[in-house]
């Protein structure tokens, strides 16, 4: 089968059991797998959950898996986008996946929008993105992408996987990442992504730079104002949105 939309497909069993133990545990109700391929994931998943949904956008590799688990009544097959594609419409779940290089980040974000019955991801990302997502303040890697995933979720880097464990390796390692949703989120979680998003727009200018088209001199003001974004923890964002919300820029 030729390959298709950048898949590199996970072949090693050890890494295979590691992340299905990472999303389920012992047992996970319901279960939503992203971008399954050949079913390698897919059949780790299979024991330990009562109802597992896979989103696959390849139309062969659906019919493949269709045919693969057609014993199988726990395995509902969805030929579908993810990123076009609601996921809590089946109820909520644990997310897992060996994620397309090309489109990670936008389905990270998609799972940092869902609410709380969807306590946890655990995903397969190029190495660089799984850097990203756990990196510190100050750090070259710290970036929106780190304070959108740390604001909603606790981050554990589960391994780092190399190209050799998948066919056809790919060009650089992976990691495997859980994210586990916060209890507590901040109030106004979508206008606080929004400024941060702000404070990153041009990632080497300024704070003062980056929100004075938005808050006016208000941004001169600040004690934080030339600092960069990557140099703020996400305490920092939350306290620096709350006086900027509360501030007249008129």
């Amino acid at each position: 089968m030729p390959r298709k939309l950048g898949q590199h497909f996970l072949v090693r069993d050890a890494i295979l059991e590691k992340l299905a133990i990472a999303a389920c545990g012992e047992h996970a109700p319901r279960v939503i797998e992203i971008g399954p391929g050949r079913g390698a994931l897919t059949r780790h998943l299979l024991p330990r959950t009562d109802e597992l949904h896979v989103v696959e956008l390849d139309q062969g590799l659906a019919a493949r898996l269709k045919s693969k688990f057609a014993a199988e009544p726990k395995l509902q097959v969805h030929i579908a986008d993810v990123l076009g594609t609601d996921l809590a419409q089946w109820g909520g779940a644990v997310i897992a996946g060996n994620l397309p290089y090309y489109i990670t980040s936008p389905i990270i974000e998609e799972f940092l929008a869902l609410d709380e019955r969807f306590p946890l991801a655990v995903f397969l990302v190029q190495w660089e993105v799984a850097e990203r997502i756990n990196a510190k303040p100050g750090t070259r890697a710290y970036g929106y992408l780190t304070v959108a995933t740390q604001l909603v979720c606790d981050v554990e880097l589960i391994s780092k996987v190399p190209a050799s464990a998948f066919i056809p390796p790919p060009k650089v390692d992976s990691g495997a990442v859980k994210l586990v949703r916060k209890n507590e989120l901040p109030k106004e979680k979508t206008e606080l992504l929004q400024f941060v998003g702000r404070c990153f727009g041009h990632k080497r200018k300024t704070l003062r730079n980056n929100l004075r088209p938005f808050y006016g001199k208000a941004s001169d003001a600040l004690p934080e104002s030339g600092l960069r974004a990557e140099q703020l923890a996400i305490d920092r964002f939350i306290d620096l949105y709350e006086r900027l919300s509360y501030t007249d820029t008129s």
